[in-house]
């Protein structure tokens, strides 16, 4: 039994069926990958993961509890973070700020101060914060304004940010779309960091040099439907792959 077990997950908008029995059991502590061509559902299968979505039939197992019917912010709470395709920061506030915030959140389920423990409470959370950011490399930018970063280093500081709230599954949705080789390639080094944590991930992406560089099992979505999962060896020389996910041309 995985930490991740969807089971039977059908989605439909109208008439389009944008999911179809999708079944997948991510393994506790692996990097899996979900790829397939625009438009085959991996989005929407993500979605349906942290509560933005209700699948029409099928379940969503996360640690033997079931991830339907509940809250997003209840879902990040029992330990499922996510990235976004375009990095969630705080863009005005600084980027300790911007990590003391979700840090606040895992405690309290909300951003808020408490006049009773603010003071012990804000310098344990501001400690936290800054030891996360040492972590990641980025301490000497603690007091730099977040929307003056790089594409690289922002989404740097949005994994930081999920990071602090110590996630058991995190969730990447494109994470290097839109950035330049190099920092394609730093975050590439920074996510085989995570994966050392023993952290699970599941990671949708387009850019097949960051799927064959961090992947223990592979996914391949058409049409809403799962047509092959396997190690990434044999993901690349695989017919049905290279027909539904490039028309034939080899990965």
């Amino acid at each position: 039994m995985g930490i991740l077990e969807v089971k039977g997950v059908n989605k439909r908008f109208g008439g389009l069926k944008a999911l179809n029995d999708v079944n997948l059991d991510i393994q506790e502590g692996s990097v899996h990958a979900i790829i397939g061509p625009n438009g085959a559902g991996k989005s929407t299968l993500l979605n349906c993961f942290v509560g933005r979505l209700e699948p029409d039939t099928g379940s969503v197992m996360f640690d033997g509890q079931s991830l339907l019917g509940i809250q997003p912010y209840r879902i990040n709470q029992i330990g499922v973070s996510r990235v976004f395709q375009t990095p969630e920061i705080f863009a005005d506030l600084k980027l300790l700020e911007n990590v003391m915030i979700p840090a606040f959140a895992r405690r309290d389920g909300s951003f808020k101060v408490n006049g009773w423990k603010s003071v012990g409470e804000e310098r344990e959370i501001r400690d936290e914060a800054m030891t996360m950011l040492a972590e990641l490399g980025m301490e000497a930018k603690a007091d730099h304004v977040a929307g003056q970063l790089s594409r690289g280093d922002k989404r740097r500081l949005e994994l930081a940010m999920c990071l602090v709230q110590k996630p058991k599954l995190l969730l990447l949705d494109e994470p290097t779309a839109g950035m330049a080789r190099a920092d394609t390639n730093n975050t590439i080094d920074l996510l085989k960091q995570i994966a050392k944590r023993g952290i699970t991930m599941v990671v949708i992406e387009h850019d097949m040099h960051v799927v064959f560089s961090l992947a223990d099992r592979i996914s391949v979505l058409a049409q809403g439907t799962v047509i092959v999962e396997d190690v990434p060896g044999n993901i690349k020389g695989n017919p049905k792959v290279q027909e539904a996910y490039l028309g034939g041309a080899h990965l």
